[in-house]
């Protein structure tokens, strides 16, 4: 062998040794990083949304999402999986593997389900991570204007009163915060209805729109353009004051009902076993997507209060809040189903 074979040789094999310990370096570089950075560009995070379309969650949700997008540098996909009131989608989510590719945004409806429902096929709160209470949207009682000509709350308590269990107003599921809402009306009020329950907001907007319903509470964006278009007609706000989204609509405290006031809460939760660096990294996402400008301007027409909570708070929040419904169930005489 000549010496210029020899060299190419030698060429050769060192290339080969400085490519496999190129090679190798690189593997111990990803096996440092953290799993979720490995797939964040070429894996989506779900989003199971126990609710409908057309819910004011989902309408919560679906504005956020190209920030939220965004700020995890990842593809967020929106999935609803309602029925059951939102059973079913948070049953999805307590079976999801604990890698921070599967949350749900949700509602008070969360922590009301131990107080009304007989049993459950998870449990609230320990089959779940809390990451971020992240703020509140206001509630409105509607009625269908062809159906009731009351226009405020003392024509409408009046109507209800003269004709006791006749009218019927619809929710999005038994045990819903728009179904404990509107019992805690009937309760304060001392009237009666007949409660007809739906497999989420969209079809029960949509009944209450044809008249098959008469009234229900339900979140102001899911029929705020309804009640601009005349469709429905607002009888009161369900919070404790106005809200600028809708300045126009006094609140039931307002009219005379003080004692009445309720509104929906949303937050992010994850599956159980969600590590400390997951929950920092999706808490982070959410405080990013919703300082966007685009998001918080319509997070503001929609009526919304964003105050994003930390884990821990949002933690102990899940707790107190089962704890206020469970009183709030009892007081309204609502038997568990």
């Amino acid at each position: 062998m000549n010496r210029k074979t020899t060299q190419s040789t030698k060429t050769a094999t060192l290339h080969k040794r400085r490519a496999a310990l190129g090679h190798l370096a690189t593997i111990g570089a990803l096996a440092a990083m953290p799993q979720w950075a490995l797939a964040q560009s070429d894996r989506p995070l779900r989003l199971v949304l126990p609710n409908a379309t057309g819910s004011g969650v989902d309408a919560i949700t679906r504005a956020a999402q190209p920030a939220l997008s965004k700020a995890l540098g990842t593809t967020v996909v929106v999935e609803n999986q309602p029925g059951a009131g939102g059973v079913v989608g948070l049953q999805t989510l307590s079976k999801a593997a604990p890698d921070g590719f599967t949350l749900s945004v949700v509602s008070n409806n969360v922590v009301i389900f131990p107080s009304v429902l007989k049993s459950l096929p998870f449990d609230m709160p320990g089959d779940f991570t809390p990451i971020a209470m992240m703020g509140s949207t206001p509630m409105v009682l509607v009625v269908n204007p062809q159906k009731v000509a009351a226009t405020n709350s003392r024509e409408f308590i009046a109507l209800l009163k003269n004709k006791p269990g006749e009218l019927n107003f619809a929710s999005g599921g038994n045990g819903t915060i728009l179904h404990l809402a509107a019992e805690m009306f009937l309760d304060e009020s001392k009237t009666s209805a007949k409660h007809i329950p739906y497999k989420g907001v969209g079809p029960m907007v949509t009944d209450l729109l044809g008249g098959q319903v008469e009234f229900a509470t339900v979140a102001l964006p899911s029929v705020q353009q309804h009640i601009k278009s005349g469709a429905l007609r607002a009888i009161g706000m369900c919070g404790s004051q106005r809200v600028a989204a809708a300045p126009e609509i006094p609140t039931f405290i307002e009219q005379g009902l003080t004692g009445y006031s309720v509104e929906a809460w949303f937050a992010v939760i994850g599956p159980k076993g969600l590590s400390p660096a997951n929950v920092k990294r999706i808490h982070d996402g959410i405080v990013a997507a919703f300082n966007d400008p685009t998001v918080k301007e319509t997070m503001a027409k929609q009526g919304n209060t964003i105050n994003i909570s930390s884990p821990e708070q949002a933690q102990a929040a899940f707790k107190s809040e089962m704890a206020k419904y469970a009183a709030l169930v009892k007081k309204a005489k609502l038997e568990p189903q």
